[in-house]
């Protein structure tokens, strides 16, 4: 069979077009794109390693998010909220511990350090009372 000349799309320059790749090649080559892509997931930024996230927000927290962003002399409020979610990850990390320190215990008092003496009952009531 005689191959069919076909003619060049409107708005070609007419050069000679480059023969196709290898078809395995490019497969090859197309699989480790999508794979990259799927990789960075959906919302992440063209920056390696980061992320959008959306918040939605209620007015008052708005307010108290600017005013924290304000008053601690922050970038952004973006840097405002990567340093809250610092703190969640700081507290969520003192939870964890606490419940292993309990767990190794199993419900018995840990014992003190060397040289410190049990609270007594008008130093935790004191401590029950007192604010910030």
């Amino acid at each position: 069979m005689t191959p069919v000349r076909q003619e060049l799309p409107a708005g070609s320059s007419g050069k000679a077009r480059k023969p196709a790749k290898d078809p395995i090649k490019l497969g090859r080559a197309a699989a480790s794109a999508a794979k990259k892509r799927s990789a960075r997931g959906k919302g992440q930024g063209a920056t390696s390693g980061t992320k959008v996230a959306q918040v939605r927000l209620q007015p008052d927290e708005v307010v108290n998010l600017e005013m924290v962003v304000r008053q601690l002399n922050l970038a952004s409020t973006s840097e405002a909220l990567r340093e809250g979610l610092r703190l969640l990850v700081r507290e969520a990390a003192e939870d964890q511990a606490a419940e292993e320190i309990r767990a190794y215990y199993k419900g018995e008092q840990a014992p003190r350090p060397a040289g410190v003496a049990p609270a007594t009952e008008a130093e935790l009531q004191a401590a029950d009372d007192a604010q910030w």
